[in-house]
Formats: C-alpha cells, sequence, structure tokens
C-alpha cells in the first residue's frame, strides 16, 4: 500500500476541532488540487464559497441543524455546482442554453469530484473534513444568506480544521459488495453480504457505545419517507431542468 492510498484509508469525519485557523496557503493549495479532478469536456462546473464572516457562520449552525461545527472549524466552505458561468458565456455570444438534466447532472459529478480532491489535500496537510449534508435543510435561506444567483446549485458543506478528537474507522461494505464481474448479484446474494457487514456494524457501534444497532435497520429507516422535499423545487427555481 502506497502512501496515498494509506492516506485514504484513514479518512474519518471529524466533528471536534482546535481553534488553528486553516491557513491561506493551505486552502490555496487544497483548492488547486480540487481543480485536478476529472471533469466532463472541461467544463468544470463547480465553484466552492469560503465563508469567512462569523454572524453568517452562525446563522449556517442553525440552516443545517444546529451543527455547532459549522461555526467552530477553522475554515467552512460550501460546495456548489456552477453553470452560471455557462449561462454568461452564452449569453454573451448570444447563443442559447439548454437547461436539460444532464447539465444539471454533470454540475453535481464535476463539484463532488473537486471536493473529494479538496479534501484528499486537506487531509494530506493534516486536517479532518466533514461533509455537511446538512446545508440542504433549508437550500432557499442558504442562497439568500450567500447571494447565489441563478445557475449556482448549493450541494453540501465541507468543515475543515485541525482534529480535536481520534475517532474510530467505520467499517465499510465488504468489497465483494460492491465490486462485480459483469453483472449485478442476485438478491439472496446481496442480502447475504449484507447481513455480515450488519455484524461488523453491530461490534462497531458497540464498541463506541451506541448500542446495539445495525447498518441495514438505519439504512432502511432514512429512506422510509420523504426528506428535504422542497430540494427538487429550490434546483428548479436556480434553473436546473430536472426532467
Amino acid at each position: 500500500m502506497n502512501d496515498t492510498i494509506d492516506l485514504m484509508m484513514r479518512h474519518r469525519s471529524i466533528r471536534q476541532f482546535t481553534d488553528e485557523p486553516v491557513s491561506e496557503d493551505h486552502v490555496q493549495q487544497a483548492v488547486a488540487a480540487g481543480q485536478m479532478a476529472s471533469t466532463s469536456a472541461a467544463i468544470q462546473s463547480y465553484c466552492v464559497i469560503r465563508v469567512q464572516d462569523m454572524e453568517r457562520r452562525k446563522t449556517l449552525v442553525g440552516l443545517t441543524g444546529d451543527q455547532t461545527k459549522v461555526a467552530r472549524c477553522g475554515a467552512f466552505f460550501v460546495i456548489c455546482g456552477d453553470v452560471r458561468r455557462h449561462r454568461l458565456i452564452g449569453q454573451r455570444d448570444g447563443m442559447p442554453y439548454d437547461t436539460q438534466c444532464e447539465a444539471f447532472l454533470l454540475a453535481v459529478v464535476d463539484a463532488t469530484l473537486f471536493a473529494q480532491n479538496m479534501v484528499l489535500a486537506f487531509e494530506s496537510m493534516g486536517y479532518g473534513i466533514c461533509y455537511i449534508g446538512g446545508l440542504r435543510n433549508n437550500l432557499a435561506d442558504v442562497s439568500a444568506l450567500l447571494s447565489m444567483p441563478e445557475g449556482l446549485y448549493p450541494l453540501f458543506g465541507l468543515c475543515v480544521g485541525r482534529p480535536a478528537q481520534d475517532p474510530m474507522i467505520r467499517p465499510r461494505l465488504p468489497q465483494q459488495s460492491v465490486l462485480f464481474d459483469d453483472a449485478y448479484p442476485d438478491d439472496d446474494a446481496m442480502l447475504a453480504e449484507i447481513e455480515a457487514y450488519d455484524a461488523t456494524m453491530l461490534d462497531y457501534f458497540r464498541q463506541r457505545g451506541a448500542g446495539d444497532r445495525t447498518w441495514s435497520v438505519e439504512t432502511a429507516s432514512k429512506f422510509q419517507q420523504p426528506r428535504r422535499v422542497d430540494i427538487g423545487p429550490y434546483y428548479r427555481r436556480q434553473g436546473a431542468n430536472l426532467d
């Protein structure tokens, strides 16, 4: 295992940070690394908004579901799909902009690849990170707070800072549950893999003092009813075609 893979295998979500800020030089290095991620046809349909104003950070704590780490981390970023610049180019040159679903999907993929590269760069410099999906709890308010124009799609937040905790590494699904040759396995085989993973996660949760919990029950419970039902209408208002 080389140093890069070793770094990736040691990833954990960090939710407690020291007071040390993230240096400007390190931010620029991480963003530069993010920009080297693959991007479909070089369209680069992403951007990142660093939220430095502490009053805005405190407001985002509430908008993300009272996640206090949003204000306490060394730096907080909002990762966005960005087709605004594509629209501006079209307007400048008198060309129409096709708001197809594919364009939205490309922005989501591009932004996610950019963010993961950025995260790996930060982790290589000794920082810890935590993705903040709770940013999507109140997208309209986030958009207003950060003055986001049409064509900008906020996707998730990112806390970065020096770790003030040393959590266990969460076990992932067995590799045979995600790597298949030629075809997807039948349902019985998949359920058997899930049962084995549940046993692993039961032990993990017990070691963390989290009681008798399994991955499958917890995961299924997350999809029992719709969540964040305003996401589709919000992205459509921002100009996305989701059809």
